[in-house]
């Protein structure tokens, strides 16, 4: 691979500086979500950039930022944890990347994985070269597979699978209603606070590999109305820019949006699915220091 083959596939390098730039304006942390819209804010993005799609279904620009992050971990300014919060580190705190200064870093690790796949044998999975070619993803890892096999279910089974996620997540006397045509609504459940506060909540199923628009959000939050005190829609796609601020729009009742990326980290978390394997690669940053 050529370099400049190399740095014309790398986009989400642009994201390196601004994701940065983000964590601090909020404080040093954030969900995925926030540090997302905090990025298409600062660059001034249109929602046509942020709703455009990658042929795996996925939203392009969440996508690369989640990329961006993958090489900023790699680099010590970002937390690694997987605990659903991005965080800098201190190093992250007290740095600044221009787009030149984060082509280097990209470069810098491209040559270390490059060195780990020489290392490895034929079959060890090229990360990096990968995403430098542009896919912009894995060609097939555990969290594509379990989207697929989501796909693949039919409408009662991802319904009852979605009972089970919020029974797993502390929801009581949840039900499912998808069968009967209420109006968009699959079910029902109540999430208990604590002894004296409780909500009922709608949820509705959608198995989709494209994105949600925001009306969806609003037909939903329609059938919703004087029922419940809030609502979720879940889906193994994801959700417009429009949808997102729709959901949490003022004036009208929540609507929580769980996406096909948020979906399998609650299956993760939950270990729904999902069992964890330990394992361990070599960390050649770590070993650099004492080369010389």
């Amino acid at each position: 691979m050529t370099k400049r083959k190399t740095e014309e596939g790398a986009q989400f390098v642009r994201y390196f500086g601004p994701l940065l730039d983000a964590l601090r304006k909020l404080g040093g942390s954030g969900t995925p979500d926030e540090v997302i819209e905090q990025i298409a804010i600062d660059l001034e993005l249109s929602d046509e950039a942020q709703n455009d799609l990658l042929p795996s279904g996925q939203p392009r620009f969440r996508n690369q930022v989640a990329w961006a992050r993958f090489y900023l971990v790699r680099e010590g300014l970002l937390d690694s944890s997987r605990r659903g919060v991005w965080s800098l580190t201190e190093r992250g705190r007290s740095t600044s990347l221009t787009h030149e200064q984060a082509r280097e870093v990209f470069l810098r690790w491209v040559k270390i994985f490059q060195a780990q796949r020489r290392a490895k044998s034929a079959t060890a999975e090229p990360i990096a070269e990968q995403v430098a070619e542009g896919t912009g993803a894995l060609s097939k890892d555990y969290r594509a597979e379990t989207i697929d096999l989501l796909l693949g279910l039919p409408p009662s089974g991802f319904e009852r699978l979605s009972q089970r996620l919020l029974r797993e997540a502390g929801f009581i006397q949840v039900v499912v209603t998808g069968q009967s045509g209420d109006g968009g609504i699959d079910g029902h459940g109540t999430l208990q606070i604590n002894p004296l506060v409780s909500f009922k909540v709608l949820f509705q199923c959608k198995r989709y590999t494209k994105s949600v628009s925001p009306s969806h959000v609003r037909d939903f939050r329609g059938a919703m109305a004087g029922r419940a005190d809030k609502g979720i829609i879940i889906t193994t796609g994801s959700f417009t820019a429009e949808a997102r601020r729709e959901a949490s729009r003022d004036g009208v009742p929540p609507i929580e949006l769980i996406d096909g990326e948020k979906l399998v980290d609650m299956l993760e978390n939950l270990e729904l699915g999902l069992r964890p394997v330990t394992t361990y690669e070599l960390d050649h940053s770590f070993f650099s220091e004492f080369q010389g």
